[in-house]
């Protein structure tokens, strides 16, 4: 090993340094008081609810978690599910709910259900149906909280404690008010139900998985366990048949009845208007917005998106504004731009990536000129106006009018936390992770004539006399995902690697966000083809204006998209690439889910061609570098299956290689410290060993 396992030892127990930075914040619609989740310093994996009053600045703890509930936490599986869909890793309370006005907030521990006044800070439990509860939510009004269990969506009234089942089925195939896997894997949607504004009733997703292919998780290292057995829609199979209706306190269902769709993206309930749900297409080539008559449950479509290739989906919309105009986001004119009652209101140049709320204005999130920068912005009337002043990357949350701001920057560690709005004052939010005490050593490039945004790192207090370094690239590479961001600490794992003797190339190519529709939409039907010809382009293109480059010595290592793009890399451009890490790599895309995969290659029955030239078993046979793949027993996402196809086929071709499983790991990286240390030394050492670096 490397012997540098202190920094290593304190990113796993800092979760990257994350712990101890404020999060998920609610803002109360009189704009007194945010609440927010932190837990009390960077080690802490505890989170707790803490209330900050905006006039007076104090921050108070409202729920103290450890208390609440000492010891190891006892997580039902679906909230182990829920957590890992999120990429959830700390403890404590984790989410949480609230009513309209922030009085009260809702929230679970251990799969115990609990409810906190915020101005006393009473916490009350409350009795539940056996079984496990999941995603509880109060309504505006504060007066009753719903929650699913056991497939049926149930409610309780705070007053009494008295706890109704709302609808549920015999059929154990049959779920209520919960967000089916692809949903919450693949389009953002955590959610399953959607109270009225009213409080009386609720907009119910209904779910039946029962022509879902069933796959098989089992531990190997614990064979006197149960094997799981998991619902898994893989390409060109059937999905979930996801449904709707509109569920009433007092029993009432209606069905909705929307037409013919395949996926439901999103759903929106507020005083601006009826219910509106977007729902897309098998081949995702349309989505439609409806209107939800709650009468009867007939549908109007009011608006409907599509595209050749297919509609991207962003967060936050469709909803109404306070005044009943429709909020979307189209592509047009070349880019993401927000749309409210049929006009844009942003320009072609501003990429619009989300919408964070909808009220009298809207907030929402964008990056203009610069992609590796993305800022806050809220409309004013007819105008757009940014509320982020500072380089780097921003987070926003809250309102218009009080708006929560997390930033982060290269010029600090960590993000600073405070609430702005017009003619507000500003307002700090405690911001506490551990320092990383590195400061990476990194210079961001443009190169080639696709102007791709590189960022390299070079070992600390390096010198152009000590001569050139072997190269590892270190990309996701993939759509949905940046690596290049105007963040330090988006690059302390990668600054840590150049501190081995590495010159860390990291690439954003064709299909990652931030450069509009047609740059994201280029991977369509050829993620191989097109996703290696961006990192080889940004290697040759940067080491031509860098000496520090030795192109002769070059590895690349990822994860998930970047693990696929590592053992390409090697399999098809062994004359640029000497060696390669694949960690938890797609290896057949018929092996991976419905809506990632056929967004990008098509239904197999009628592509089975781009499946094949998309695959690496078929390139098995040309492995001529050294290739160590790393992959969890446990990946519900991209199942092992995946691994041991591509180590069968390229033992089966007589290719040297190295497979490295992880015993109960899951798509996640491993959260054990000695695992997380020793497998980032390991990487290291294995790769000096293969490009003889001394």
């Amino acid at each position: 090993m490397t012997g540098s396992g202190t920094f290593l030892r304190r990113l796993a127990r800092t979760q990257r340094f994350t712990l101890g930075a404020p999060r998920d914040f609610r803002v109360a619609s009189d704009g007194s008081r945010v609440l927010f989740l932190r837990s009390a310093d960077g080690y802490d994996r505890q989170h707790d609810l803490w209330s900050l009053d905006l006039t007076s600045g104090r921050e108070v703890k409202i729920v103290d978690a450890e208390r609440l509930h000492s010891g190891d936490e006892n997580l039902p599986d679906e909230e182990r599910a829920r957590r890992e869909r999120s990429r959830e890793t700390g403890g404590g309370v984790v989410r949480y709910s609230v009513d309209s006005t922030c009085e009260t907030a809702a929230f679970t521990l251990s799969g115990r259900l609990f409810t906190v006044d915020v101005a006393t800070g009473a916490i009350s439990e409350y009795a539940t149906a056996q079984g496990a509860v999941v995603d509880p939510r109060l309504n505006p009004q504060g007066t009753h909280l719903a929650y699913a269990c056991g497939g049926a969506l149930r409610v309780i009234a705070l007053d009494s404690g008295v706890d109704v089942e709302l609808v549920s089925e015999s059929d154990p195939n049959v779920s209520w008010g919960v967000a089916e896997f692809i949903a919450a894997e693949e389009m953002g949607r955590s959610a399953g139900y959607w109270w009225s504004p009213d409080g009386r009733f609720l907009l119910a997703q209904r779910s039946d998985d029962s022509a879902v292919p069933r796959w098989t998780i089992a531990d190997p290292a614990q064979p006197e366990r149960d094997a799981r057995t998991v619902p898994y829609p893989a390409a060109g199979s059937r999905n979930v048949a996801v449904s709707l209706a509109l569920v009433g306190l007092d029993g009432t269902v209606i069905p909705v009845r929307s037409g013919d769709w395949e996926y439901l993206v999103a759903a929106h309930w507020s005083e601006g208007g009826p219910p509106l749900i977007s729902v897309q297409s098998r081949d995702q080539r349309r989505v439609d917005v409806h209107a939800v008559d709650t009468r009867d449950g007939s549908t109007t479509v009011l608006h409907s998106e599509t595209d050749p290739n297919w509609v991207e989906l962003a967060s936050g919309v469709p909803a109404w504004t306070a005044d009943g105009r429709l909020v979307w986001i189209a592509a047009s004119d070349g880019a993401h731009r927000l749309v409210i009652d049929g006009k844009p209101v942003t320009e072609p140049r501003v990429q619009v990536r989300s919408v964070l709320h909808v009220g009298t204005e809207v907030l929402f999130c964008a990056s203009e000129d610069d992609p590796t920068q993305i800022h806050v912005y809220r409309t004013e009337g007819d105008s757009v106006l940014r509320v982020s002043t500072s380089d780097g990357v921003h987070i926003g949350a809250g309102t218009a009018g009080t708006t929560v701001l997390s930033s982060w920057g290269l010029d600090h560690s960590g993000p600073r936390v405070a609430v702005l709005g017009p003619g507000r004052t500003e307002v700090p939010v405690g911001s506490y992770p551990e320092e990383p005490g590195m400061e990476p050593n990194l210079a961001v490039h443009v190169v080639g004539e696709r102007e791709l945004r590189t960022a390299l790192l070079l070992p600390t207090g390096y010198r152009e006399q000590d001569g050139p370094l072997p190269v590892l690239l270190d990309p996701y590479g993939g759509p949905h995902a940046q690596r290049v961001l105007c963040s330090r600490n988006a690059f302390l794992s990668a600054q840590w690697f150049a501190d081995q003797g590495f010159a860390v190339v990291i690439a954003d190519g064709r299909g990652t966000p931030g450069r509009g529709p047609d740059w994201e939409k280029e991977v369509a039907g050829d993620l191989a083809g097109v996703t290696l010809a961006d990192q080889v382009d940004a290697l040759h293109a940067l080491a031509a204006e860098r000496p520090e480059l030795d192109t002769g010595r070059v590895a690349i290592r990822g994860w998930s998209y970047g693990g696929y793009l590592a053992a390409l890399a090697v399999l098809r451009r062994p004359e640029v690439f000497h060696a390669a890490v694949a960690g938890a790599p797609v290896v057949d895309w018929s092996l991976y889910d419905t809506h990632y995969t056929e967004r990008y290659l098509g239904h197999p029955e009628r592509e089975a061609e781009a499946y094949r030239r998309n695959s690496l078993l078929d390139d098995a046979k040309r492995l001529s570098r050294p290739l160590l793949i790393v992959h969890g027993l446990a990946d519900d996402n991209v199942f092992v299956a995946h691994a041991l196809r591509l180590s069968s086929a390229l033992l089966a071709a007589g290719r040297q290689h190295t497979f490295l499983p992880l015993a109960g790991a899951t798509h996640m990286t491993p959260q054990d410290e000695d695992v997380a240390e020793n497998l980032l030394c390991m990487q290291v050492d294995w790769l000096r060993r293969e490009l003889g670096v001394t």
